[in-house]
């Protein structure tokens, strides 16, 4: 059903020694002069490099992490990823009291966050796992183990999928962290990187995207779950998007132009049904342009979608309905996102997926999961209700790019000024929601694409999908503008300070490598 999740099953990794101390437990006693006897091992290495993305560790679901100091269960990629994108933002809260965990609503994090450091930690281990795949698959590696082709040809494109990744990771640490840690295949180990500019690692995002689009499968080409063209420019126009936040300088004509370039493949379709995007068979669906693949029986973690499907069922909500064996009661939604819904709860708006049976749309007390409605869009059951595989373990994918966001993504490179076709950007964001409505009733006029409305639009298409604190960023709506409940750590909300848009760095990374300045007023 998915390749690259039945090939990540059962491997082992070589030992990795990062640029900078990420406190990772050790991997195995593999060394790199047997562990590429056989041919498959260049395939096995890089399924563990995008593994990265949706498991925690070497045997699955725990026992053995990649990353120690917290539960493994906590320190998956994506679970961390979508906390800080959303738990930070008026789409979701989460009633758990763990430690650090409230400061995301508060907005009163610290360089000490265990959930932070966890990101951080999760974001360089994947970087120095891609780094060391690209340094046993140097021509020189390849020629000393007498690798001839028609493997040198697979291996080339191995590698422009490594790249993509780590590109992927400097992007998320860019987003997320501004001035980071910065170093490549090419780095000396054990010697600490120094320390680069947001300018300079975004130019490093854009010059590696562009240096292996030629080597990576044409779009929809290629295996189910890998990388190819699409997935590198995708990644570049949400690179572009953002330019004047991490530059200074704006970008948005070329995030126009790359956003064509995925729209011309013509390989690409909305999914009928919005919902199916979200379910146990997602990987059929058209619209998606890179996934972080899952599957109950051969990637079985508790971060990534078990997370996101159990944690938001509790109270009276029946956890058989969505295909999992139990609620976590832990994630809901506040009335910001629920009243960006024409008619609430009762929208005709088929995207809006709020339960509200038992549930309460104020929130006086986040530890009490019935307070805010909840809302159960990812689900372990598929498009015709069969449920997934494994009770605990869904087999619903992560839809990280997907059409509908290049198709939001060029409306709002054209409405900034960007060039382009107001007509066609109109186009696309009505085929959104015709979508939605399932009708003609949500249609737009030319009047109504204002960057407001863009705004709203994002969250009412993308909402819980990892993308709402770097859309707020981007219109000026995360700190000191931008109001919503529980923000700042009271029911109304209210302003936070403006450094808060960048995490500080891990006061344990400043400790180990002297390099690094810490971002301001951390």
């Amino acid at each position: 059903m998915k390749q690259l999740s039945h090939i990540i099953a059962g491997i082992c990794m070589l030992t990795l020694a990062a640029c900078t101390d990420l406190d990772l437990e050790p991997q195995s006693s593999l060394t790199s002069d047997n562990a590429f006897a056989s041919p498959d091992a260049y395939q096995a290495f890089l399924a563990r490099v995008y593994a990265g993305l949706s498991v925690s560790g070497q045997q699955g679901p725990s026992g053995d992490p990649d990353i120690k100091g917290i539960d493994e269960g906590f320190s998956n990629y994506l679970r961390q990823y979508w906390k800080a994108q959303e738990l930070t933002t008026d789409e979701a809260v989460i009633g758990w009291s763990d430690a650090g965990l409230s400061d995301y609503h508060d907005h009163d994090w610290t360089a000490a966050n265990q959930f932070i450091t966890a990101l951080y930690n999760r974001v360089f281990y994947q970087i120095s796992i891609s780094n060391e795949f690209l340094q046993e698959t140097t021509d020189e590696k390849l020629d000393s183990r007498a690798v001839g082709e028609p493997l040198r040809t697979q291996i080339r494109r191995f590698r422009a999928e490594a790249r993509f990744l780590r590109a992927l990771s400097y992007w998320h640490a860019l987003d997320l962290f501004g001035p980071v840690p910065f170093y490549t295949e090419t780095h000396p180990h054990g010697e600490a990187p120094d320390q680069a500019s947001r300018q300079d690692v975004f130019a490093f995002v854009e010059r590696e995207l562009l240096a292996i689009e030629a080597d990576l499968y044409a779009p929809r080409q290629g295996p189910y779950g890998r990388a190819d063209r699409a997935a590198a420019w995708t990644l570049l126009a949400k690179l572009y998007l953002n330019a004047e936040v991490y530059t200074g300088q704006p970008r948005y004509g070329d995030c126009r132009v790359v956003c064509e370039q995925i729209l011309g493949a013509g390989v690409y379709a909305l999914t009928p049904v919005y919902l199916h995007l979200f379910r146990a068979d997602n990987h059929t669906s058209p619209e998606i342009i890179f996934p972080i693949t899952f599957d109950g029986l051969h990637t079985q973690t508790f971060g990534g979608m078990t997370f996101l499907t159990h944690a938001a069922v509790g109270g009276r909500m029946d956890a058989a309905d969505y295909g999992i064996d139990g609620g976590w009661w832990g994630l809901r939604t506040t009335r910001a996102l629920v009243e960006r819904f024409p008619g609430g709860s009762a929208t005709a708006d088929g995207r809006a997926t709020f339960y509200t049976d038992g549930q309460t749309l104020e929130i006086d007390a986040l530890s009490d999961f019935t307070q805010g409605y909840a809302l159960p869009k990812f689900t372990n059951r598929t498009a015709a209700g069969a449920a997934g595989s494994h009770a605990t373990f869904p087999d619903t994918d992560f839809p990280f790019f997907r059409l509908a966001d290049v198709y939001l993504m060029y409306a709002e490179a054209v409405v900034r000024g960007g060039g382009g076709d107001r007509v066609r950007a109109l186009a696309y964001v009505n085929q959104l929601r015709e979508r939605a409505y399932g009708t003609t009733e949500g249609t737009l006029t030319e009047a109504d694409l204002t960057l407001a409305f863009l705004l709203d639009e994002r969250s009412r298409e993308l909402y819980w999908e990892g993308q709402r604190r770097t859309d707020l960023i981007r219109f000026g709506q995360f700190t000191t503008h931008g109001r919503w409940p529980w923000k700042g750590g009271v029911k109304e909300g209210k302003p936070t300070e403006a450094f808060r848009e960048l995490f500080p760095l891990p006061a344990s990374e400043l400790l180990a490598n002297p390099k690094l300045i810490q971002n301001p007023h951390y």
